[in-house]
Parts: C-alpha cells; sequence; structure tokens
C-alpha cells in the first residue's frame, strides 16, 4: 500500500467506545490456532504490530472442556487446561480485549457428567430426562424397528428438517443392561474395542422442558460472562425446541420463546445474544431475529463480496448494505470463518445462475462444497480459505478487507484470512472423510506468524484494522453512505466531526481509504 500523507494516530485513550455496541474489528480463532494455545494468541495480540488492531476476540469453544466437531461437543464449560488457562483470560482483559462465547443450546457430549450418568443409573439418574429418549418422544406416532428404534410414521417426520442420514439417534447400552435410543442431531461416532466395550462420542440433544437444563443454561451464562464474554453466540439454537409433527428447526413459536428465556437469563450478565442460524435471505429469519432485538450474523456478505468481485460488479453488496443502515440491524460480518463460505445463505439475494456460477469458480480454486445431510441438491457452503476463494491474489484480498471495515456491523476477522492462508489440503486429507472444514483450519507456529507477517497483505490489512478500531468516524451509531456504480463502490463514515471514506474498484481491485477530523488528514492508497 503506498500512502500520502501520514498514517492517522488515536488520541492517548486509545479506541473508542461509545455505548454498549462496541463495533469495533473482532479477532476469530481456536485457542490454539495462534502460537499452539491461547497464551501464543494473546502474545499476538499484545505485539506492537497487532496491539490495538481488536477490541474483541471470538475463541472458538475447544477452549472448553470437548471431544469432537472440534470442541462443538461440549463436555463441560471448564476451561481446557491444555490450551488455556485463567491467566491467559486475565491478560486478555488487561489488553482491552472483551470476549465473544459460544453457548451450544441444543446438545452437550456424551462424556458429559449429565450423560454418564444416565448411562450409569438409568431410570434411576437425576439426569433421565436431561436428554431426549427418542421412543418416549414419538410414543404413539410410529412403531419399533428391528434395532429398537421407534420409527414415527411419515405424516409425523415427513416435513422434518435433518442434518444428516437416517434418524437422528444414537442407540446407547445402559450400564445396567438393554439399549436406548437418544436424539441426536449432529456428529457421532462409535467404537468397539477388542474386549466388546463400546465407547461413544457424540452431541446429544438436551430436552430444553427440563428444569434441570433450565438450571445448566443459568448456570453456564453466569460462566461465560465470569470468562469475560460480551457477546454470547448462541450455536444451534434453532434445533433445541422439539415438537411432535413439527419441522424441528426453527418451530415457532418454540425457537422464539427459548430464546426470550435465554436473554432473561442473560439480563443480570450483561451479555448481548447471537443467535446462529443458517438460512435463505428469502425465508426473512435473520429479518425476525433483528426485529425482536438481537445482533445478527452477516452471512451474506462473504458470497456477495466474492460475486462483485466475478461480476465487476458491486450492486448486489450495496443493495445489502444499505438495508443494513436503513433498517438499523446490529450485525456481526465476516469474511471467512471455521465453517465454510455460505452459500445457502444467498438465496435471495442473487439469482440461482450466479449463485451456482459463484460456487463454480470456488471450485475451481480448490473449494469443496458442503450439502446437506448428503443431498448434492442442496448446497450449504463451500469449504476454503477466503484467500484461496479470491484466487489467492493480494490485491483482491486486501480490498475485501477494507471493504469489510467499511460495512455496516461488528467485523470478525478470521485468523487465517489474515495471514492470507491457503487450503491446506494435507489437513483434509487427515481429518478423513467429511473432513472438508480442516481445509480453512491450519495451526500456525509462531514461527509461520512471524514469516507471515513480513507480508505486505498483513502488515496492510493490521494497518487496516487499527484504523478501524480507533478512528472515531467509525462510531457505532455514525452516518454511513454506501453506493455502487459499475465496478466503483464509495462508502463513507461520519461521526462526531470526523469522517472515513473508502473509494474502490472492484475491476482491478484498486482504492483509497481517506480520513479527516480536527487533527487533520490522511490518505491510504494502493493502486
Amino acid at each position: 500500500m503506498t500512502s500520502a500523507g501520514a498514517e492517522w494516530k488515536p488520541d492517548a485513550e486509545g479506541a473508542h467506545r461509545a455505548g454498549a455496541y462496541d463495533n469495533g474489528p473482532m479477532l476469530n480463532a481456536y485457542p490454539d490456532s495462534l502460537g499452539g494455545d491461547l497464551s501464543g494468541a494473546v502474545g499476538f495480540l499484545q505485539s506492537p504490530e497487532v496491539q490495538g488492531a481488536f477490541t474483541s476476540f471470538y475463541i472458538l469453544p475447544s477452549l472448553f472442556h470437548s471431544d469432537l466437531d472440534r470442541g462443538f461437543s461440549i463436555i463441560d464449560y471448564g476451561l481446557n487446561e491444555d490450551l488455556a488457562s485463567q491467566k491467559d483470560l486475565d491478560s486478555l482483559r488487561a489488553l482491552g480485549v472483551d470476549l465473544k462465547l459460544d453457548f451450544v443450546l441444543n446438545h452437550l457430549s456424551v462424556q458429559s457428567p449429565q450423560f454418564q450418568d444416565l448411562l450409569e443409573k438409568g431410570e434411576d439418574s437425576a439426569y433421565k430426562d436431561f436428554f431426549i429418549d427418542w421412543n418416549k418422544f414419538w410414543a404413539g406416532c410410529g412403531e419399533l424397528n428391528q434395532e429398537g428404534v421407534l420409527e414415527p410414521l411419515p405424516e409425523y417426520i415427513g416435513g422434518m428438517f435433518f442434518r444428516k442420514p437416517g434418524l437422528p439417534v444414537l442407540v446407547a447400552e445402559l450400564a445396567g443392561g438393554g439399549k436406548k435410543p437418544y436424539w441426536n442431531t449432529f456428529y457421532q461416532q462409535v467404537d468397539r474395542d477388542n474386549q466388546g466395550g463400546t465407547h461413544y462420542l457424540g452431541q446429544m440433544d438436551l430436552n430444553i422442558k427440563s428444569p434441570l437444563v433450565q438450571d445448566f443454561y443459568r448456570r453456564t451464562l453466569q460462566r461465560l460472562a465470569g470468562y469475560g464474554a460480551k457477546i454470547v453466540r448462541l450455536d444451534a439454537f434453532a434445533y433445541a425446541p422439539k415438537e411432535v409433527g413439527a419441522r424441528n428447526f426453527l418451530n415457532e413459536p418454540g425457537s422464539w420463546e427459548l430464546l426470550s428465556q435465554i436473554t432473561e437469563m442473560a439480563g443480570p450478565w450483561g451479555v448481548r445474544l447471537l443467535p446462529e442460524i443458517h438460512a435463505s435471505y428469502q425465508e426473512g429469519v435473520y429479518r425476525s431475529i433483528a426485529e425482536k432485538g438481537y445482533m445478527v450474523y452477516d452471512f451474506f456478505l462473504p458470497g456477495l463480496l466474492l460475486d462483485a468481485f466475478e461480476q465487476k460488479d458491486g450492486a448486489c453488496l450495496a443493495r445489502w448494505a444499505n438495508e443494513v443502515i436503513e433498517t438499523g440491524m446490529r450485525t456481526v460480518n465476516m469474511l471467512g470463518c471455521h465453517d465454510g463460505i455460505p452459500v445457502l445463505d444467498l438465496q435471495g439475494l442473487l439469482p440461482e445462475e450466479r449463485i451456482q456460477s459463484l460456487i463454480g469458480v470456488l471450485v475451481k480454486r480448490g473449494g469443496f462444497v458442503k450439502d446437506l445431510h448428503g443431498a448434492k441438491n442442496v448446497y450449504y457452503q463451500v469449504n476454503a480459505t477466503y484467500y484461496s476463494a479470491l484466487g489467492e491474489d493480494d490485491r483482491k484480498m486486501l480490498l475485501a478487507r477494507a471493504v469489510q471495515l467499511f460495512m455496516p456491523g461488528k467485523p470478525q476477522v478470521w485468523y487465517l484470512d489474515l495471514f492470507a492462508g491457503k487450503n491446506d489440503y494435507e489437513a483434509m486429507k487427515r481429518a478423513g472423510a467429511g473432513g472438508h472444514k480442516e481445509i480453512n483450519r491450519t495451526n500456525l507456529s509462531a514461527q509461520a506468524m512471524a514469516a507471515a507477517g513480513e507480508r505486505e497483505v498483513v502488515k496492510e490489512q493490521l494497518r487496516l484494522l487499527r484504523l478501524r478500531s480507533r478512528h472515531p468516524a467509525f462510531a457505532p451509531e455514525a452516518d454511513i453512505r454506501f453506493s455502487s456504480q459499475g465496478s466503483g463502490l464509495a462508502v463513507r463514515w461520519t461521526a462526531g466531526g470526523h469522517s472515513a471514506s473508502l473509494c474502490a474498484d472492484l475491476a482491478d481491485a484498486s482504492f483509497q481509504v481517506a480520513v479527516s477530523g480536527p487533527e487533520g488528514e490522511a490518505v491510504f492508497m494502493r493502486q
């Protein structure tokens, strides 16, 4: 990046923090993504090159005790001592970095104390209703098969939303003898040893109507707030409410009633809730979430920006940005993340042929399409690093970051994007069947981070992030103007006598960022 004028410097107080809504940049990583453990990530944030670039840190849930799905099969919410310590959290707090943490509402691990107690004691367990006994739930709605699992009749289950082939159950052997199927929406793994013993891994769905589950929810929210969480991401919330004959994904009114209950529980701890859900734009779920006062995941930006580069036209991107601005939605936006690049979400924002064309481009660049429950005609996301999705083009990566930082909302930055990481095919191979997501989850050693940090595309992203974090024009209540004409994009933020503007050309990835205020002007240019 060449520059005219001096780099803008913050005042002595550093980053602005106006009101309860902090819209400063947020780093996103696993606790072992940067240097092997959370202390490595803390050291990264403390380094002179990075300090001040981020106001928040979204640490993925392998921070806790877990055993499957890289953290999302949680045993309990205690810190994983192999990866993190209270000292690390204290260091983040001292840096002025708050946390976004996951709360998985729908399930707990087979290895959780609650499910282990159930396996050991059966009907005598205090937790016998903590999880969902599949046969009991569907009693009278079907017949038992040869495995002793009740198969609901089509009129009860025909419209249900599935995340994997077959019935969503794990048949568990109880210590006292006998087997029982429990609701298991997501992953499971059943192994048998040489002595005939059975070992389970799985994400077991919780019975949200159980008073013990409600108490578990309350205690978990308190614990997350104690760790320093200001945002709690509600993972898989849409699967948690269940009713006979319902779709059992975003049931109404059950899903909204659950969110209301969690909101009431979270109130004393001062955390903002971010419900996580993937649904097409045309379904309008994001709008319902926003209208109920919750933060909204901007799962639309990653695909819209890739499409804008391919089409050399920012009209669809600008239309979405202006919807966010005009409605006042509080969004968390991103480029890459621990999952894939969303494409299901784009339905209704882009013509179907454009979505298919984009998927084709991403696959040609080494991405892998993830489909829903094995149905090849129901695309969901493309697993790839964002840098590889952009054709491993430094200019496009830098402009993509600039556009993200000028979008309304709170920018979430996947660590591998920051380091312009390429698709990791070896990690994907090691993960085996279904391991596509590992393509974008490379753990970086301290040496790899140091080497990548010398690249201009990394230095310039950090420069833009410091600007976004510190300049007062980017206040949460700023006036934002976002427009496009052909391949051109123009964005301007104004607040308190300060302004920041971005002028960009999607055709050649050139752009200019200018900031001004009482202290003068500074201009950043990429020709």
